[in-house]
């Protein structure tokens, strides 16, 4: 069983469900001394809820996750109930199914709350005649190295394994959550993006004529809310730079269409999907914060990062957050490769100047770079879905 609620999620567990299929048939097929083997050569069988890459990939939904995904924590309480609601149907779906393996994929905050609920259950009907107790798993680690860190613990006391993607996650829970067990398995996107052609220097004609990416977001709340701040950009840069060529990347047709209500300005191209393609042509990125300024990091691309959310999910997650920056790039440099621009501080104008300064700035965009490689390179040898895989699979009975 697997669950993920974001687009970035639902990529992650399809790549994981075909590395699964392969390495289970793999381990099933391989030669027994029994005459009459416990176990046959079947495929395995997928199912919970995500999105339509996880479909494609064989798992059945019970519904798409990821159509329902919103970000902060007041947007989490308007939506209270339709999460409970669907957080009970997957409870009783799990308890149908009784599956050998649930897997969490990203999606923190739903996901350790689903861990934590089959833990309880299993436990409260030890005694019975009932011996279902299903090895838990979380596919990427939430993010409690940056606020929150009692939750290492609630992990430690439900979870199985935890699958990290980040090298410096696996020390931080050793000092933090030392029984559970943690396996540093690389980033899917240094494989994933290895088959484009990245651009590692500008040439004189991408100075005159810079390419931009604009990344607003995969959300549909993010997208409104960020859509004056992308498109006020824009419109600041190309009064500076004539030849500027622009585009925004939303990841579906329907949030290309919604994108379009809301005005876009001449000159700016809207296309749905694609991201690597954009970003293998990009001298720079305008992106909201989140799993995307990684993209960026993997294609070597020089990014500024913003991010706008309700002032109350603001006000909270000053109080809680303890990291420096929030771009995941700045976080494994240690320092602010890519400039950040949060909340109030979000406004077209300082996107623009900060984009325009390093558009200007050979010597600063080469350094962005090398740090950029410097970073992707810790990230470890492409196969991290195998990897995962294999670290699944392996889990003592």
């Amino acid at each position: 069983m697997l669950i993920a609620g974001e687009a970035s999620g639902d990529l992650l567990a399809a790549e994981l469900v075909a590395a699964l299929r392969a390495k289970v048939l793999a381990t099933e097929s391989a030669p027994t001394a029994d005459s009459q083997p416990l176990r046959t050569e079947l495929a395995p069988q997928f199912f919970g809820a995500g999105g339509p890459k996880m479909a494609a990939a064989g798992v059945e939904l019970a519904f798409d996750l990821t159509r329902h995904s919103v970000v902060g924590f007041s947007e989490v309480l308007k939506n209270y109930f339709k999460f409970r609601r669907l957080f009970n149907q997957l409870l009783q779906l799990a308890r149908e199914r009784q599956p050998d393996v649930i897997i969490g994929v990203d999606y923190g905050g739903f996901n350790l709350r689903f861990g934590h609920a089959i833990k309880q259950l299993v436990r409260a009907h030890q005694n019975e005649f009932n011996n279902w107790n299903p090895k838990i798993v979380q596919f990427v680690s939430p993010q409690v190295w940056a606020s929150r860190p009692d939750r290492a613990l609630q992990l430690q006391a439900d979870y199985d394994l935890l699958l990290s993607l980040f090298p410096f996650e696996k020390d931080w829970y050793a000092k933090h959550a030392p029984r559970l067990r943690v396996e540093f398995v690389g980033h899917p996107m240094v494989e994933r993006n290895s088959k484009f052609k990245i651009r590692n220097s500008k040439s004189e004609s991408s100075a005159a004529s810079p390419n931009i990416v604009l990344l607003p977001g995969s959300r549909a709340d993010e997208v409104r809310r960020h859509w004056p701040v992308v498109t006020g950009a824009f419109n600041l840069l190309r009064l500076n730079l004539p030849g500027l060529r622009a585009k925004v990347v939303l990841p579906s047709e329907s949030m290309v269409a919604s994108a379009r209500s809301l005005g876009v300005p001449a000159g700016l191209e809207v296309q749905a999907g694609k991201i690597a393609d954009a970003l293998a042509e990009a001298d720079l990125a305008i992106t909201k914060s989140g799993t995307v300024t990684m993209e960026c990091a993997a294609f070597g691309v020089p990014a500024v990062v913003f991010y706008k959310t309700s002032w109350p999910t603001y006000w909270i997650g000053r109080q809680i957050v303890t990291v420096k920056y929030l771009a995941m790039p700045n976080l494994l440099a240690g320092e602010e490769i890519f400039p950040e621009f949060i909340q109030a501080a979000a406004t077209p104008e300082n996107i623009a100047l900060a984009a325009l300064a390093m558009l200007r700035d050979e010597v600063r965009l080469h350094a962005v770079k090398t740090k950029l490689a410097a970073a992707m390179a810790s990230l470890g040898q492409p196969g991290a879905a195998t990897r995962a895989a294999e670290a699944i699979v392996n889990l003592p009975p």
